[in-house]
């Protein structure tokens, strides 16, 4: 919750007002805004919640199954067709991610239960994507970011309340831990994916973010001294793999129809 109010906060200096003035959504769009925000708290609060009943591995496992869902939602909503080869690579790059956490996913009614709030949250995560690729065109990244914080915040302080979790007790720590979540995959995350829904669509986005996990092996081989395992560099390899050949041909894609508009 303060994750996405702390980001909404510190990027609404930003927003330019002339764009507020000149925002021109008719009802169904209003309604998709209202959706969006609606979907990013709802994705926060059940792969979160997933954590407690499932590892790591496992949740991320199905984290990666994003852009499968993205691909599928852009064909329904958008009629974006995915060749052969795009989807190949695809598949590669989620094998990578099966192996990365193959040692680590467990079977159990608790596993079970963490790994079905998973996929809400993956599912809720990929129907945001899709949404914010429909109203990327017609309103600022930075008001719509701004906007989806703020509603996201909001279902999670719905939540907390209803449960009453304590807003204010907690250590000068944690607040610090809430403002460098905001900062660092808030703002330099979601606020990024926001503004590249516009130029490259949700599918590719959601592509990159099947990278998170090797990053994460990385930066904790490096500040953690974790030791990387067998299955964590194979993994990671193929994984990369993967996303290489997908932006490679999309990038071909894209030089194609360049030309062919000129």
């Amino acid at each position: 919750m303060y994750r996405l109010y702390i980001s909404a906060f510190i990027m609404l200096p930003f927003v330019p007002w002339k764009t507020i003035r000149s925002l021109r959504l008719n009802g169904k769009e209003w309604g998709a805004l209202f959706l969006a925000g609606l979907l990013l708290g709802l994705h926060f609060l059940f792969w979160m919640e997933s954590l407690v009943y499932t590892s790591v591995a496992s949740s991320m496992v199905i984290l990666a199954l994003q852009p499968l869902f993205v691909m599928i939602g852009s064909y329904f909503v958008f009629r974006e067709r995915a060749g052969v080869l795009s989807v190949l690579c695809l598949v590669t790059a989620l094998l990578g991610s099966i192996i990365i956490a193959w040692g680590d996913i467990s079977v159990s009614r608790e596993a079970l239960i963490g790994d079905g709030l998973s996929l809400i949250g993956t599912i809720s995560i990929s129907a945001y994507k899709l949404v914010g690729q429909k109203l990327s065109k017609r309103i600022d990244a930075k008001l719509y970011s701004v906007v989806v914080f703020f509603l996201g915040g909001s279902v999670l302080l719905v939540y907390s309340i209803l449960r009453g979790f304590s807003l204010s007790n907690y250590a000068s720590s944690d607040w610090l831990y809430f403002i460098l979540l905001a900062i660092i995959p808030t703002i330099f995350g979601q606020y990024i994916f926001n503004r590249l829904l516009k130029r490259i669509g949700a599918t590719t986005v959601s592509v990159g973010i099947i990278g998170e996990p090797v990053l994460a092996i990385i930066l904790a081989y490096l500040f953690l001294g974790e030791t990387v395992t067998t299955f964590q560099s194979i993994g990671g390899l193929i994984t990369l793999l993967g996303m290489l050949m997908y932006f490679w041909r999309k990038s071909i894609q894209y030089s194609a129809s360049k030309r062919l508009s000129y």
